[in-house]
């Protein structure tokens, strides 16, 4: 192999635990998200990308929201 070229060469994780846990971590923080009534699946693909970042907003800056109003009737 080119020895220029092995040094360019992006090193791809080979920890197929590594995978797993970032995998488990975007699953906790769809149900952290749910569990302060916001969308799960958004913050899921957040996870997927940003892990331990969107934990952090979660926990420190987003409260829980409000429960929506179904089938008030007045009267």
């Amino acid at each position: 192999m080119d020895p220029i070229l092995a040094q360019t060469t992006i090193k791809v994780i080979e920890n197929p635990q590594y995978y797993v846990g970032w995998g488990t971590l975007s699953l906790v923080n769809a149900g952290l998200a749910q569990s302060k009534n916001r969308s799960g699946l958004g913050w899921w693909i957040a996870s997927l990308f940003l892990g331990p970042i969107v934990t952090f907003i979660l926990v420190v800056f987003c409260d829980k929201l409000p429960e929506p109003r179904r089938g008030v009737t007045t009267g």
